[in-house]
């Protein structure tokens, strides 16, 4: 992806269904978890920018002893080894100590030596991170600050194991503000900022409800106070405690809490927008926001991992047993295309073949764009990322051309002729060529820098290839998707314009992207999208801009409306043009300046047809039709626009806090 913007984080659960000792006998190691979650956290590095968050439960511990801890920096994702290596150290500093005391014990009372490393009891009671319960979390953020206040796990302490929660999650809430007020009107005080403090809240709000009805049956019925906590974790029903909390929710999700007393949960929105898989065996029950970190990292294959079904959530009892149960109706299920396009990691056998499909796509606009002249056409990629879509491109383009040749072939053989010159320009002269034209020569993750000296950063990291591409050449260069063609402008196309082709034609594998996100992609800002500012300069140019406070005029009134029976009046901005007039427009508008390159620009798009060929009919496709799968969806687009026509900045859903 050209355009700096990211994503929804990434979560990662390991939860032990053995004591630690067993897993130091098994595999000398009673931090198997903790070294778990590494490696889960790991694979999904590309899922986080902003910093990361790790906590543990520990089951079983006595009253006066810490159970529950949380561990967050805002080092950069890149770093997650030296997170984890300095979490190592510091249980080395608690080895020597302990084992100091010991061995003076030994001495004086001749008491026998067991090196802390060796005494997975010890460890769990001294160490922080050594529990059976961990969860990860990689964060990006699409709501809130960025300090590490920010970041996940959220926690809520009581003195009440059945009451203390944690909570991590990948998602984005549409209608934070109506669930502050409904805390209000409880008598709550809520902090006003994100929507993980929002979910925290109703979250812990229906378990004080669930332990307090609970406690008071517990007390009049004459059991003991201090048996009370151990009945009340047997008995307390997390999945209603997870209905009750949801009730109003709307938004993408996948959402994990950790309870004091060891209960686990992990839910999954009702679209299914957010993903959520896991993996279960006699020893462990893991969560990830990507299938292969799992398959990956304990060495399984896919049919072994399972995804979390729209609506569901799983709980795991302390005591170790687990349920799967619906909290509320699903939704059409539509989960979400960007990670087939880009987020995911692409070795998913699936996400392989999907970005494949979707450069396969491409192929006739293309072959119709080059008059199907290869021979005067170099065919490439940029950035790294569209690599995949590129080898589908080309196997699509081999395809069509085979079917050219056979075609001829099958013509001549008809009419009895056999014309060697003819299979030569067909085969050896107008044969499709790839060639790899731009080097990312420095690795560093471009989109994390500030947009201010991002693109000196992104024309320092690429080289290119010289002497491949001349003058009669179109230079056809896959990119995954085209966001605010800032970067294409500024500086990819500087790049590419430096082997001086003829034209440079860039394919979007994602349609024009012409609205925002709100389940937690980095894509809120109206204003800033390269379709919507080609939209409204058409409106402008074509003396239509009348439309333009039109639509801001409806858009307010759809905001008075209730969100059930709101509509996209955004839509009334794109409504004259077709999509190839404002690919056209595009294409001037990211045309670089001030440069000798005297060549053109044209910029093809994948149709909204097309990539639902290539994913399957149920990915969601709101970012780029408007047509949101929850109701809240339409509230942020219209605020979205509001806040353009206002000339406000901030992310829409961020406005509806």
């Amino acid at each position: 992806m050209s355009d700096p913007i990211s994503h929804e984080c990434g979560i990662a659960v390991v939860r032990l269904k053995k004591p630690l000792g067993y897993f130091y006998q098994k595999y000398g190691n009673a931090l198997y978890g903790f070294d778990a979650l590494q490696a889960i956290m790991t694979k999904q590095r590309n899922r986080g920018q902003d910093g990361m968050g790790i906590g543990c439960c520990k089951l079983d511990m006595p009253p006066g002893l810490p159970y529950m801890f949380r561990m967050r920096s805002t080092e950069s994702v890149e770093r997650i080894g030296q997170v984890f290596d300095d979490e190592r150290k510091e249980f080395k500093r608690i080895a020597r100590r302990i084992d100091k005391q010991r061995k003076d014990e030994r001495d004086q009372e001749g008491k026998e030596f067991v090196s802390f490393e060796d005494d997975p009891e010890a460890i769990k009671r001294e160490f922080e991170m050594a529990g059976e319960i961990y969860i990860g979390h990689l964060r990006y953020g699409t709501s809130g600050d960025f300090g590490k206040g920010a970041l996940h796990p959220y926690m809520r302490r009581t003195t009440w194991p059945t009451r203390t929660l944690m909570v991590m999650g990948n998602f984005n809430l549409t209608n934070t503000r109506e669930l502050n007020e409904i805390m209000m009107k409880r008598g709550q005080h809520p902090v006003f900022g994100t929507d993980t403090q929002s979910v925290l809240e109703e979250i812990g709000f229906q378990l004080d409800e669930a332990h307090t009805q609970l406690y008071h049956e517990l007390r009049d019925s004459g059991i003991p106070g201090v048996d009370i906590p151990h009945h009340i974790s047997e008995r307390l029903d997390v999945t209603s405690v997870v209905k009750e909390s949801a009730k109003r929710w709307d938004g993408g999700y996948s959402i994990v809490g950790v309870i004091g007393n060891g209960d686990l949960f992990a839910m999954r929105d009702p679209s299914g927008i957010r993903p959520c898989h896991y993996y279960e065996n006699d020893e462990i029950f893991a969560i990830a926001s990507e299938r292969v970190a799992l398959m990956s990292v304990f060495g399984v294959s896919e049919e072994d991992i399972h995804e979390l079904p729209p609506a569901h959530v799983a709980v795991i009892k302390a005591a170790g047993g687990m349920t799967i149960e619906k909290f509320t109706e699903p939704r059409d299920f539509k989960p979400c295309s960007f990670e087939c396009i880009y987020f995911s990691r692409g070795n998913d056998s699936a996400i392989y073949h999907q970005r494949k499909a979707l450069g396969e796509q491409l192929v006739p606009q293309v072959v119709k764009a080059i008059d199907n002249d290869f021979e005067h056409t170099v065919l490439s990629f940029i950035p790294n990322t569209a690599e995949t879509a590129y080898f589908g491109f080309l196997d699509g383009l081999r395809k069509s051309r085979r079917v050219v040749v056979k075609e001829a072939l099958m013509d001549m053989l008809k009419r009895g002729e056999f014309d060697e010159a003819k299979l030569d320009d067909l085969v050896l002269r107008n044969w499709p060529r790839g060639e790899k034209i731009a080097l990312k020569d420095i690795k560093m993750r471009t989109f994390i820098a500030q947009e201010t000296g991002r693109d000196a950063l992104v024309s320092g990291s690429y080289d290119i290839t010289y002497g491949v591409v001349t003058s009669k050449d179109n230079l056809v260069v896959i990119d995954d998707s085209i966001v605010r063609g800032t970067t294409l402008k500024k500086s990819l196309l500087r790049i590419l314009a430096r082997t001086n082709p003829k034209r440079i034609i860039v394919c979007s594998t994602a349609p024009q992207i012409r609205y925002p996100d709100c389940y937690g992609i980095d894509m809120a800002e109206l204003g800033k999208f390269i379709a919507f500012q080609a939209a409204v300069s058409l409106l402008r140019e074509r003396g239509m801009a009348h439309i333009v406070r039109e639509t801001y005029l409806a858009c307010k009134e759809e905001l008075r409306k209730p969100k059930e029976e709101m509509r996209n009046a955004v839509k009334a901005i794109y409504a004259p043009f077709t999509d190839e007039e404002i690919s056209a427009r595009i294409a001037q508008m990211i045309s670089p300046e001030d440069t000798p390159w005297h060549g053109t620009v044209e910029v093809i798009y994948q149709t909204i047809p097309d990539l639902h060929s290539a994913l399957g009919a149920e990915y969601g496709d709101w970012y780029f039709t408007g047509d949101y799968p929850t109701p809240g969806g339409f509230s942020v687009v219209n605020q979205s626009f509001i806040l353009y026509f206002e000339a406000k900045d901030g992310r829409a859903h961020e406005a509806l806090l």
